[in-house]
């Protein structure tokens, strides 16, 4: 539940601003002073104050001064029944959080507080975060707190001291060698080498030679022998990522290898035996390669013994968070800068934007804001043009349980509620973004008792203020 401090002279004021914001979700408290104000702020925790501007004693931009300095992470919201540009700023400077003039509309207040409230939210988390960061144990070099990242560490806990074949599978970017790395170090073959293979950077002629290694004279260049990273990798772990670009030919070549733990070096007349455990990654759907037949069913059943799926960055909520402060700190470290923390409003952009390059477009945009920050606390200005204009223009299905999908209904409610957020409360445009006409939208938003009360006061205005 949020709480809201309302602070104005006002009784008629406060006692409107009780009955529209009061719900089961949000508490509002009133005050009639600024003095008021400061007392009860030092006894309790509130999301967000709204003060009048223009009071008896303490003006409304010397509480929010006050409130700034000693409570930095609580939003003030500043009304004014004299809007006009110099209040604007004057309010702004003080470090107001936003600025509303009288008499206001309860649908641009309501959403006002709810950003207000969001935004404190966003700064307590990237907080934690930065605390959980120093606290948590990571698993090998990788980090997470969500469901998605435990399930994942604990499928690798219970795989890594087996010898069975291993496919990780996940989106570039994802971070499917460090699992492979995971598996290697959590393995009895932990003091042995872990070689890795991209099969999509070696080209098809050299490919076997890398893999299996060749004999002098066994083609121009072949000066000498050559042992290959099969054998190379004895008594370790051969890492072959990206195996779904292998060509078929060469698949033929690995399937034997796998299944007979043998390879034949390019211009050998014998096998030699490896011990090596194999672990591949794709980011292919190799099933339906394999219906395509671009990829062979007996290899891919050979490799898929343990299937590891990897969690895509937008699926892991707040690790993106706890990423970007490891990333932060990491090249903070390494510019010799002294960046200490994300605003709440870069927060809000990371956790919103879908990132297609998972972990690694993060690591880049991390590092460009790093290396373009002037401050200690990286801004919205800092972040890649595409992040910080960012609009969520898709559905994402983050679950396969049936138990967690949402009714059409619910999914019909939220989407109405945040174009209205994202106009502003501006109804009309909100049924124009929607296809609906305004008494179509008027009965969708009572319906679904959207926006707090101020839905069942449409366009109803505050009483006017000094």
């Amino acid at each position: 539940m949020s709480r809201i401090l309302i602070v104005d002279d006002e009784a008629a004021m406060g006692e409107a601003l009780i009955d529209a914001l009061s719900s089961s979700e949000q508490e509002v408290v009133f005050k009639t002073s600024a003095d008021d104000a400061l007392r009860v702020l030092k006894d309790e925790d509130f999301d967000v104050v709204v003060t009048d501007l223009s009071m008896a004693g303490m003006t409304g931009t010397e509480l929010c001064q006050r409130i700034v300095s000693t409570q930095p992470d609580v939003p003030v919201v500043v009304m004014t029944g004299f809007g006009s540009l110099e209040t604007a700023v004057q309010a702004i400077r003080a470090g107001a959080y936003d600025f509303i003039t009288k008499p206001s509309d309860l649908t641009e207040l309501a959403l006002t507080i709810e950003r207000a409230a969001k935004h404190r939210s966003l700064g307590r988390e990237v907080k934690r975060l930065r605390k959980a960061l120093a606290e948590t144990k990571r698993f090998e070099a990788m980090l997470g707190e969500s469901p998605a990242m435990h399930e994942l560490f604990s499928l690798i806990s219970r795989v890594a001291d087996s010898e069975a074949t291993v496919l990780v599978s996940g989106e570039s970017g994802s971070g499917k060698e460090l699992v492979a790395r995971a598996l290697h170090q959590g393995s009895r073959r932990a003091q042995g080498p872990f070689v890795a293979v991209n099969c999509a950077a070696v080209p098809e002629p050299l490919l076997e030679s890398e893999l299996f290694g060749h004999v002098k004279g066994a083609f121009t260049d072949a000066s000498s022998t050559r042992a290959g990273l099969f054998l190379e990798a004895n008594q370790g772990t051969i890492f072959l990522d990206e195996i779904g670009e292998m060509p078929l030919g060469m698949q033929v070549k690995l399937l034997r290898a796998v299944q007979e733990k043998q390879v034949r070096p390019v211009g050998g007349a014998t096998e030699i035996p490896f011990d090596a455990r194999i672990i591949a990654a794709t980011n292919r759907d190799l099933e339906t390669l394999v219906t395509e037949k671009r990829f062979r069913e007996d290899l891919y059943y050979r490799i898929n013994v343990v299937r590891i799926p990897v969690p895509p960055l937008r699926s892991r909520g707040t690790d993106v968070l706890l990423l970007a402060q490891a990333f932060m700190q990491q090249f903070a470290t390494q510019s010799g800068k002294g960046v200490k923390s994300l605003s709440a409003p870069v927060a809000e952009k990371l956790l919103a934007y879908s990132w297609p390059g998972n972990i690694r477009e993060l690591q880049n945009c991390i590092e460009r804001a790093v290396a373009l920050t002037a401050f200690d606390q990286i801004s919205i200005d800092d972040l890649p043009e595409k992040i910080r204009d960012h609009q969520a223009s898709r559905f994402i299905l983050e679950t396969q349980n049936p138990a967690e999908l949402l009714p059409l209904e619910e999914i019909e409610r939220r989407y109405i509620a945040k174009v209205l957020e994202a106009v502003g409360g501006n109804k009309t445009l909100a049924a124009s973004v929607l296809g609906l006409d305004r008494r179509t939208l008027y009965r969708k938003l009572n319906r679904f008792d959207i926006a707090y009360v101020a839905q069942r006061s449409t366009d109803s205005a505050l009483p006017t203020g000094s």
